[in-house]
């Protein structure tokens, strides 16, 4: 009988570490996939694929070690969103709108413009991603896009950052991949190109709605961007 106890004790303890590690796997999918092979970014629609856009991650590599300026990988989600209504080009210091208004490629500039994606890490290993300062975000260096040119962070062409930061809710899921995006059929009905690479239009100035909550919290440490 304790022998019978025994092995019905170690399969209810089996089933229950399965079941275990299916809850810490994402139980959707992911709202976007970055690929850091393609140096695309991909908007997931009900498993369809509705937008495609060029993007840079770190020229410094993948990982997530605090001051290695590396894009980690894996599962993330959006914890913030910052810059609602701001102008394109707007320049963001320390998540703060500065008042400063850049055209793309401005020469000898090269800091976070129009929109500010936050990402937090959900595994091991991008545990640090969120206290790095990890970001989708606009950039003045729109002439880098397509290849490995940030400090850590995502970046895109300040239009396309404006698109999917309005297709994007705070807590949505974000894969960045070492490999080439997967092949998933267009989003039917989908108006307009799959991939958007038009060159962002000036803004009108004016101060942005921020999320007062991350401005509260200290400025960038140099790791993303």
């Amino acid at each position: 009988m304790p022998l019978r106890l025994a092995l019905i004790a170690s399969l209810l303890f089996a089933s229950a570490a399965t079941d275990l590690v299916a809850v810490t796997q994402p139980a959707i999918p992911p709202r976007i996939i970055i690929s850091v092979r393609d140096q695309k970014l991909m908007v997931v629609e009900n498993g369809q694929r509705a937008a495609v856009y060029p993007v840079s991650t770190s020229k410094f590599g993948l990982g997530d070690r605090w001051g290695s300026m590396a894009t980690p990988l894996g599962w993330l989600q959006v914890a913030e969103k910052i810059g609602d209504h701001a102008p394109v080009g707007a320049v963001f210091h320390k998540r703060r709108f500065t008042g400063e208004i850049l055209a793309p490629n401005a020469p000898g500039r090269d800091p976070i413009v129009t929109r500010i994606i936050w990402l937090r890490g959900l595994e091991r290993s991008n545990a640090n991603a969120f206290s790095r300062c990890i970001y989708i975000h606009g950039t003045a260096e729109e002439k880098s896009i397509g290849k490995p040119s940030s400090y850590g962070c995502v970046r895109m062409c300040s239009k396309d950052v404006t698109e999917v930061y309005t297709q994007l809710q705070v807590g949505a899921l974000v894969q960045i991949i070492p490999d080439s995006l997967p092949k998933l059929p267009k989003l039917k009905g989908n108006p307009g190109k799959v991939v958007f690479t038009a060159d962002a239009p000036q803004g009108r100035a004016g101060a942005p709605v921020t999320n007062t909550s991350s401005t509260r919290r200290a400025g960038h440490t140099g790791n993303g961007a």
